[in-house]
C-alpha cells in the first residue's frame, strides 16, 4: 500500500470514529483548536510571511495573479482573529448528524426512521485562502467527517503550519474524546491529488475550491462526487423601475468590496429604458469613481461616453466579455429590451452562482428571480451576501451550482447525507401484501421517537 493510499485508509478509519463523537465532543475539539490557534499565532504568521515574500516575487514576474496574493494574506487588519471567531461560532451551530427527516410505522413493531449522518470522508482541493485550512476542518468534524486537505502551492508554509496546528489541538484532547489527530490532514504535491482522485474506496466527496480549471481538471478526472463551482460570474440586472439610491449602494458594493471574490458581479445588465435618461449614467459614474473600468456594448458605451463619462475607463466589450470572470476592478455592461432578455443572458452567461435584480416592481422581481438557473437569485441586495459566514453557517466550504445534495454557500447541512434506520421484532416480506397484512405507513410523531 502507498503512503498515499495509508493515509486516506487512516482518514477512511477516522470517519468512522466520528460517526458516533457526541456535539459536546466536537465542540470540545472546536475550541481546543481555537485555542491552540491563538497560542501559536505568531509561528503561523511567520509562515505566512514566507509565502507572501515568495509569491510577491511570482506577482513581479507574471507568474501569479494579483488576485490570488490577495487572498493568501492572513496577517493584516482583523483577518486571523475572524478566523478564530469563526471556530468559535461553528461551536454555537447545532450538530447536523443525527437529525430525523422521516419517521413512519410500517407496522405496529416495524418502524422506518431516516437519519442524518456524515458524508465520510471529504477531500478539499483550493488555492491560495490558508483560511479555508481551519474553516473547512472545523466544518468537517463539527459535521462528523474526516478531511483531507490540500492547499495551493502558493501557500504551503501558511497551510502547513494551519494543519499541524489543528493535529496538534487534536492529539492534546483528554483522553475521554475519542476524536483522531488523522481526522484531519494534509498533502502537498499534484501527484498526491491525482492519486486521491482514483481512490473512491476511501474518499466520499471532492470539494475544490479555486479556479475554472482547477474545478474543470477534478471534474474530468475522478469518479467521486464533486461538490463546487467552476465560475463566479454574478450579474446584476437593473430593471427600469429601480430606486436610483438603492442601484448605486447595491453595484458599487457587488463590484468593488471584494473584486476577488466568487460573489462579486461581473456583469451588468441595464434595462433600455434606463439610457433614455440620465439614470443610468448616475449608476455609471459611482462605479467609475470607485475606479472600475467598464466593458460596455455599443448601446451602453455610446451613451455613456455621450453623457460625459471618462473615455479612458469605458472600453468595447470583446466577445469573450461576456463569460469572464474579471476578479478585478472591471466588469462587463450590456443593455437588454426587458427582464426576459436578462433572465435569457443570465441563463446562457452566467454560472448558476448568484444573480441580482434591482427593482420595485415586485412582479418583475418575482419573475427574476423564479427564471434565473442559479443558486442564489436576490432582490435589491449585493451578491456579496452568497457567503456561509453571512447566511449564518458559521463558515462555508465552498459555494455549490449542483442541483444534488447541496447548492449554494454549502456549511453544515451540505456535509451529511442520510441513512435508513429500521427497527423490528422479527419481521419479514412475505407476512405482507394483497390478501395478507397491510402497511400502515403512519408518520411517527418526534415524542414517539424510539432511536
Amino acid at each position: 500500500m502507498s503512503s498515499i493510499e495509508q493515509l486516506a485508509r487512516e482518514s477512511r478509519l477516522a470517519s468512522v470514529s466520528l460517526q458516533s463523537v457526541t456535539n459536546e465532543q466536537k465542540n470540545e475539539a472546536l475550541l481546543r483548536i481555537k485555542q491552540v490557534l491563538a497560542e501559536r499565532k505568531h509561528d503561523i504568521f511567520a509562515a505566512n510571511e514566507k509565502d507572501k515574500q515568495i509569491a510577491e516575487e511570482q506577482v513581479k514576474a507574471g507568474k501569479l495573479s494579483g488576485s490570488l496574493f490577495k487572498r493568501l494574506d492572513i496577517c493584516n487588519g482583523d483577518k486571523f482573529e475572524t478566523i478564530l471567531s469563526g471556530v468559535e461560532d461553528i461551536t454555537k451551530l447545532d450538530d447536523p448528524s443525527k437529525k430525523v427527516t422521516m419517521a413512519t410505522k410500517l407496522d405496529d413493531d416495524l418502524a422506518l426512521y431516516r437519519v442524518t449522518v456524515p458524508v465520510g470522508v471529504l477531500l478539499t482541493i483550493f488555492e491560495a485562502r490558508p483560511e479555508v485550512v481551519v474553516n473547512i476542518s472545523c466544518l468537517a468534524l463539527k459535521s462528523g467527517n474526516a478531511v483531507i486537505l490540500k492547499g495551493g502551492k502558493e501557500a504551503t508554509h501558511t497551510n502547513a503550519k494551519l494543519a499541524a496546528v489543528i493535529q496538534d489541538a487534536l492529539a492534546s484532547l483528554p483522553s475521554g474524546n475519542p476524536i483522531p489527530k488523522t481526522a484531519v490532514q494534509i498533502v502537498e504535491t499534484r501527484e498526491d491529488i491525482s492519486a486521491l482522485l482514483d481512490l473512491d474506496r476511501y474518499i466520499d466527496m471532492v470539494v475544490p475550491r479555486g479556479s475554472n480549471s482547477l474545478v474543470k481538471y477534478i471534474q474530468n478526472n475522478t469518479r467521486i462526487p464533486v461538490l463546487g463551482h467552476a465560475d463566479g460570474i454574478c450579474s446584476i440586472f437593473l430593471d427600469k423601475d429601480l430606486d436610483m439610491g438603492k442601484a448605486k449602494r447595491i453595484v458599487v458594493d457587488a463590484k468593488t468590496s471584494y473584486p476577488a471574490a466568487c460573489n462579486a458581479a461581473e456583469q451588468l445588465l441595464v434595462h433600455q429604458d434606463l439610457l433614455k435618461s440620465d439614470s443610468f449614467s448616475q449608476i455609471a459614474q459611482a462605479l467609475l469613481d470607485a475606479s472600475v473600468t467598464l466593458k460596455c456594448d455599443d448601446a451602453t458605451k455610446a451613451y455613456l461616453l455621450a453623457h460625459g463619462a471618462n473615455a479612458e475607463k469605458i472600453q468595447a466589450a470583446g466577445d469573450d466579455d461576456f463569460d469572464t470572470e474579471f476578479l478585478d476592478h472591471v466588469i462587463a455592461v450590456k443593455a437588454v429590451s426587458d427582464v426576459d432578455a436578462a433572465v435569457t443572458h443570465i441563463n446562457d452567461h452566467g454560472s448558476k452562482h448568484t444573480d441580482a435584480i434591482i427593482t420595485e416592481n415586485a412582479p418583475v422581481a418575482d419573475y427574476f428571480m423564479t427564471r434565473v438557473d442559479a443558486a442564489g437569485c436576490y432582490w435589491n441586495a449585493s451578491t456579496r451576501f452568497a457567503d456561509g459566514f453571512r447566511y449564518g453557517f458559521g463558515a462555508e466550504v465552498g459555494v455549490s451550482t449542483n442541483k444534488t445534495h447541496a447548492r449554494g454557500p454549502v456549511g453544515l447541512e451540505g456535509l451529511v447525507i442520510y441513512k435508513y434506520r429500521m427497527y423490528g421484532n422479527g419481521n419479514i416480506t412475505t407476512e405482507y401484501g394483497p390478501g395478507k397484512k397491510p402497511y400502515l405507513h403512519q408518520a411517527i410523531a418526534p415524542s414517539d421517537y424510539q432511536l
